[in-house]
């Protein structure tokens, strides 16, 4: 998720089989490797770049030779490996919460973003800008254990479905993504999620959806609280945002959390930009990989003018930066699973 997006939740084990039964087995059929590991991906100059660079990495005795414990890979989430037009899927989310709790809550209807939301109107709550859905965020997701409101995310990705596709939003996953997450995964790499979302909403779907342990999502926080109850510690989600893993607080993120600079990394916007320039101005063979929304009929075509997933900084420094621009349409033979 890029942009200033700073939402929070984690997973309930429970409802993850729910979350998963489509994308799973999907996932598996990916990591199965045949012969071609890459058959979403049409012949082309990206997908040879993709192979060259796993091929040169991990080739023993060869000068671009890369130990396993040091092949890293990072990927944004929204735009990257799922869908987020014509908003980020979590802020359908917080809608939903909103509209939830609104019947507690008598005092929401004097704020014009907070009616906006239990309204569903989605024009209303982006008048109220960053600032807004702050606070519509921290109103919907704050007040209880990270335990309690990942039960919460987990129900409902479980039943919410896209208003275009009429599918789960775990099923709009891109499947050329998901055979580059196997085919690195096969080839000794380890793979993060670092995104702009909340790292616990992420956390709720990630193993099941791509096979990624909640460990290995790095993302946007709240502040938690820490005290007791019955005996027992209690960590309680504060509605105020600690941290923003988005756009110059990627690196950070990652270092923080994972320790090591990524030799690969994959974003589709500007939000990524500062996390592709640090994976690949180290030393060595590096690989950075930018997803061009340009198809309109199979998904959606944005780039310059959207407010959502906007891209023009990183598109424009690409080819001196070495980064390889995907073309949704020009390069993925299917989009989803």
């Amino acid at each position: 998720m890029t942009g200033n997006r700073p939402f929070a939740l984690t997973r309930r084990a429970l409802s993850l089989s729910a979350l998963g039964l489509a994308a799973a087995p999907l996932l598996a059929r990916a990591q199965a490797q045949p012969a071609d590991p890459l058959p979403s991906w049409r012949d082309g100059p990206r997908k040879q770049a993709l192979r060259d660079f796993v091929g040169a990495v991990t080739r023993e005795g060869g000068p671009d030779f890369v130990p396993p414990e040091s092949r890293i890979a990072t990927f944004d989430n929204d735009g990257t490996l799922w869908v987020e037009q014509p908003v980020y899927t979590q802020v359908l989310f917080i809608m939903d919460r909103m509209k939830a709790l609104a019947a507690q809550h008598p005092d929401w209807t004097h704020d014009p973003v907070f009616r906006a939301a239990v309204a569903g109107d989605l024009r209303g709550v982006a008048a109220g800008g960053v600032h807004g859905i702050m606070r519509l965020a921290g109103a919907a997701q704050a007040g209880n254990t990270p335990e309690e409101f990942g039960s919460v995310a987990a129900d409902w990705l479980a039943t919410a479905r896209d208003s275009r596709w009429q599918r789960p939003y775990t099923q709009l996953v891109y499947q050329p993504m998901l055979e580059v997450l196997a085919f690195l995964k096969a080839s000794g790499f380890t793979c993060f999620i670092v995104t702009g979302g909340g790292v616990e909403f992420v956390r709720a779907f990630s193993q099941a959806t791509y096979g990624i342990p909640p460990w290995r999502v790095v993302g946007s926080t709240f502040a938690l609280k820490p005290g007791e109850r019955d005996g027992r510690v209690v960590l309680t989600r504060e509605p105020s945002v600690d941290f923003v893993d988005d756009g110059p607080g990627k690196p950070v993120g990652i270092a923080r959390q994972i320790g090591q600079r990524p030799i690969a990394a994959f974003g589709n916007s500007d939000g990524d930009f500062q996390m592709l320039q640090y994976a690949t101005e180290g030393s060595g063979k590096r690989l950075g990989m930018i997803v061009h929304h340009d198809d309109a009929e199979r998904e959606y075509a944005y780039d310059r003018e959207s407010q959502i997933g906007h891209l023009a900084r990183a598109m424009d420094e690409a080819p001196r930066r070495g980064w390889q621009l995907i073309s949704m349409k020009q390069d993925w033979a299917r989009i989803f699973p």
